[in-house]
């Protein structure tokens, strides 16, 4: 995502430049290619005002853009205020469908009432899933009905290569566009003040009727890094890489640069370091394996493994319960984090049920190898099995050190660890 951010600052320099030297408007683009190294799969500079190409490549590739589909649902939205069917002060109940959106959202509360001004700050600066399908649901009813009017619009600006499912950008089968229709897009948000109102915003917050607070950040970290930038839309998901449409002005002159399927997925680096990943943790549980074999041979294995299966339940008291609860909640707000955020990434040949499951399952066999390692070796070499945070790192390098090989079987450990 850095290279994005460099690449899109230097698209725009770029058209600067160009435009500078007083070339007018042609059908064509005026540069047949980049001035600049560019990677991108996709792209287009285009000066606003006109329309002007200054250069692209394969612009009219269809392509899922991931968030960059809300530039629709915000150009709808901003219609409708412009023409007084809406207000900044309107109030839009949440549905439990909007609230439970996944992806990046704004933390909507389900039954609660937001002001239009509000959802759409929401909807600009973060990105926010629910309050855009809030949005939709409000203007049109659901959000397949709302969905209707982003394509019905789209045919209307002479979009022929975009298809729209959800007003989000989540994945879905025969959703995408272009470089071309997203800047096209991109352009008609331009033209209302009102955007760049929340758009040019860094930081900003959303106050529930709750009274809770959600702080909210751009995802677009151009209009913090980048002087002339003041607005558009981030995206990104695993079908449509990184995606970016992006607008500055400098001596008033407006570009937009439109970047997608961009980032190190384009180089399979992603696939690259899954797959090293696997192979990482295969060799984490042989390596564990061994070390559990390892420790039942020792002098204390007997001692050990009788602490660590049989339990004393006369030394369970209200701090050992408190502590194990405390443990276990612990535990849980990260795997809740976790899954959120596995449910917003998660491929479509896969489940978050599955997922789920296979996780529980390979933390338990780590947790029930890490004791038939620790347990025998704390016995053997005299380590407290109380010493708490610190037990892991005293017994695995106290075991280390006392076997054969022990260096590389620790060098080995860790690195896997590292990993996992």
């Amino acid at each position: 995502m850095k290279m994005l951010r460099k690449t899109i600052p230097a698209l725009l320099l770029a058209g600067i430049f160009l435009l500078s030297t007083g070339l007018a408007a042609f059908a064509q683009p005026l540069e047949s290619e980049a001035p600049i190294a560019l990677t991108a799969p996709s792209y287009l500079l285009m000066e606003a005002d006109t329309g002007t190409v200054i250069f692209e490549k394969n612009a009219d590739e269809q392509r899922p853009v991931a968030s960059v589909t809300k530039l629709m649902t915000i150009l709808l939205l901003l219609e409708r205020i412009e023409d007084g069917q809406l207000s900044l002060t309107d109030t839009v109940t949440v549905s439990k469908t909007a609230a439970a959106t996944t992806g990046s959202t704004a933390l909507l509360d389900a039954g609660a009432s937001y002001p239009v001004g509000d959802l759409l700050r929401a909807t600009v600066v973060a990105s926010g899933n629910d309050s855009a399908t809030a949005l939709a649901e409000h203007m049109a009813g659901t959000e397949q009905a709302f969905v209707q009017l982003m394509n019905e619009k789209a045919a209307s600006m002479g979009l022929q290569n975009t298809v729209y499912v959800n007003c989000t950008g989540l994945p879905a089968q025969g959703q995408h566009t272009t470089a071309r229709d997203v800047a096209a897009i991109a352009r008609a948000v331009c033209a209302y003040p009102l955007y760049f109102e929340n758009s040019s915003l860094w930081l900003s917050q959303i106050k529930h009727p709750s009274g809770r607070v959600t702080d909210l950040t751009n995802t677009n970290r151009l209009v913090r890094f980048y002087q002339d930038c003041d607005g558009l839309k981030t995206g990104s998901t695993n079908e449509a890489k990184y995606c970016l449409a992006a607008t500055a002005q400098r001596n008033g002159m407006r570009l937009i640069a439109v970047v997608l399927g961009f980032g190190v997925l384009s180089f399979d680096l992603q696939g690259g370091l899954e797959r090293v990943t696997k192979y990482m943790m295969v060799a984490l549980f042989l390596l564990m394996i061994i070390l559990a074999m390892h420790s039942a041979i020792l002098p204390g294995a007997a001692e050990g493994l009788h602490f660590y299966l049989v339990p004393d339940f006369s030394k369970i008291n209200g701090s050992v319960i408190v502590g194990a609860m405390n443990q276990a909640f612990f535990t849980l707000s990260i795997g809740i984090g976790s899954m959120a955020i596995l449910g917003s990434y998660i491929g479509k040949d896969h489940s978050l049920m599955g997922e789920s499951v296979s996780i529980i399952l390979l933390d338990t066999f780590v947790a029930i190898m890490a004791g038939f390692i620790m347990f025998p070796a704390c016995y053997t070499y005299g380590i407290e099995v109380n010493a708490g945070p610190s037990l892991l790192f005293d017994t695995m390098a106290t075991v280390f050190n006392n076997m054969a090989g022990g260096r590389v079987w620790g060098t080995l450990f860790f690195l896997f660890m590292v990993f996992a």
